[in-house]
């Protein structure tokens, strides 16, 4: 821990960027609610992530990444302020893999050479996804308002294709299977069709979970012996999400051709163009797998086997890449089998520790881990608070922009929550940045051609643009969106105002073309509608149009 030393990265971190004076587990885990400490399950901690990586930059142009599927323990000069400790808990030796730079986009393209990289987005994925739900007639009523308002979107994604499902606290959730719920959504291919047939794609969503109180994979499953078993050998039913359910065994080629011939349905039977890849997170640490291996040593690595069934089957179906998956779970080596990763389930509020303010961060981490390809669900699911506001909405509409994937989502209290048309000013706020985000969309696709040969992610920390100036090394609220653009959103209720960090050269204000010269730090107006964004080089007249 040299005076200059930093630690950026370790997969998914919501707090900041440099983790220098920190201590924590390195542990696939549900993020938590809150964030603030306790149960680990139920609340989590700053450091609880879906997606953890043992693996660190150094601003100076270095990284290093432990290979392990273990946890890991770090404590990055909190207990000795000389010394990085990372200990791998296993018995085992461990490969420590030092990538040499020399500078941070180096390191970001060593890692990429070394554990592979994410499946590129079509084309139609830089569009809006906007969420709709609530049954075949619902979503296509929701299309055909976001036309009547002349909002432009690329794809729908619809969680409650498999059936709707009441949540232990109130909110609405999904029925864990895959398959379509022929009451809600009778003759889903068709309605795919009719999609189809405006330029509109379909999404879906999917888990690992089987739950044993629907007739559709348990009982089948458990008498195949593809589920998960417990130490006495009996199949392992845990609790979760939707009371108790048990998971594939992902060790055992019957489950894998079963649960992957179920995705084919979706894609052949009823058109669906990708899904939602939720959870993996939830391998229980004392399941017993077909090839003997334990939960303990398969619990890290459960993410990516859950993610390699989706992406061989895209993989094999559609072999132009005409598909969109985001996912949440990940650990070493996701890369080669994921594609777009989200930031999991915020609160939907400004809150600190678990709400809009965490995005940022979490986006630039991962990006810094490796994943170009990033997105959040605008404006957040839990609602453990209060209900998404107006004012919540439209700041998250502002990042969502911003962002390489732009999508919503209704959040778990749906009815209750803030959205797109809850009034005319929204919906015209909403107008604005979709098209402002659509202009983007050209620009998008080339930064992501570059980062299948580069990794350099989309949503870049400012060090992989300025890696001379030592004062961006710990900036965790502001980012550069592709080479120019600098984004620092607002993501403090009721604020107006925000201080940015400019770096060496010539900066072009978005809204009102002001031109400033950097390095340095401006306190800039920030009213809804215009969120601090900067360009460098030059003036960005075309984004700013309202129209």
């Amino acid at each position: 821990c040299d005076e200059d030393a930093s630690f950026l990265g370790f997969g998914e971190q919501y707090s900041a960027t440099n983790q220098r004076g920190e201590a924590f587990t390195l542990f696939v885990s549900e993020q938590g609610i809150g964030r603030t400490g306790g149960p680990r399950v139920l609340t989590g901690d700053l450091h609880t992530s879906y997606f953890p990586m043992p693996y660190y930059l150094d601003a100076k142009g270095t990284g290093v990444l432990l290979e392990t599927n273990r946890r890991v323990e770090v404590d990055i000069c909190k207990t000795d302020p000389d010394v990085a400790w990372l200990e791998v808990v296993d018995s085992r030796p461990v490969d420590l893999v030092v990538f040499h730079g020399p500078t941070p986009k180096d390191v970001i393209a060593q890692l990429g050479e070394h554990i592979g990289r994410p499946a590129k987005p079509p084309e139609w994925g830089y569009q809006l996804w906007i969420s709709a739900q609530g049954g075949r007639d619902a979503v296509l009523a929701e299309v055909d308002a976001l036309i009547a308002a002349d909002i432009p979107f690329g794809a729908v994604w619809t969680q409650d294709w498999s059936g709707e499902r009441i949540n232990a606290d109130g909110g609405k959730g999904v029925q864990y299977r895959w398959e379509v719920d022929d009451e809600r959504y009778p003759d889903l291919q068709g309605m795919t069709s009719i999609l189809r047939d405006r330029n509109i794609r379909f999404l879906a969503y999917a888990n690992p979970f089987v739950d044993p109180e629907l007739p559709n994979h348990f009982e089948f499953m458990k008498a195949e012996g593809m589920l998960i078993l417990d130490e006495s050998g009996e199949t392992y039913v845990l609790n979760a999400p939707n009371g108790r359910a048990s998971q594939p065994d992902f060790t055992k080629a019957e489950t894998r051709d079963y649960v992957q011939s179920a995705f084919r349905g979706m894609v052949e039977t009823h058109g669906i163009d990708g899904f939602m890849a939720d959870f993996g997170e939830w391998l229980p640490l004392d399941a017993v797998l077909s090839d003997g291996t334990s939960g303990l040593d398969a619990h890290n690595t459960y993410p990516l086997a859950w993610h390699r069934m989706w992406r061989d089957v895209f993989d094999e179906l559609r072999p132009d890449g005409d598909y969109a998956v985001i996912a949440r779970s990940g650990w070493t080596g996701v890369h080669a089998h994921s594609q777009i990763h989200w930031i999991g389930d915020q609160e939907t509020s400004f809150s600190e520790t678990d709400g809009l303010p965490t995005v940022v961060p979490a986006m630039i981490n991962l990006g810094l881990s490796g994943i170009p390809y990033v997105t959040h669900d605008i404006a957040g699911f839990s609602s453990h608070e209060a209900p998404s506001t107006k004012e919540l909405f439209m700041r998250w509409t502002e990042l969502g922009a911003f962002t390489p994937i732009m999508r919503t989502h209704e959040g778990a209290f749906r009815d209750e929550n803030w959205a797109w048309d809850s009034d005319v000013e929204t919906t015209d706020h909403f107008r604005r940045f979709v098209k402002l985000h659509d202009r983007l969309a050209p620009e998008i696709a080339q930064w992501a051609d570059e980062a299948q040969v580069d990794s350099v992610p989309l949503v870049r920390h400012m060090l992989l643009e300025f890696p001379s100036d030592p004062l961006v090394v710990d900036l965790s609220d502001q980012y550069m969106l592709g080479p120019e653009l600098l984004v620092a959103p607002v993501v403090r209720e009721g604020a107006v105002d925000r201080d940015v960090y400019l770096p060496a050269g010539t900066w072009f204000h978005l809204w009102s073309g002001q031109q400033f010269t950097g390095p340095t730090r401006v306190l800039v107006d920030a009213p809804i509608g215009e969120p601090p964004v900067f360009s460098l080089g030059r003036d960005r007249e075309d984004l700013r149009a309202s129209e």
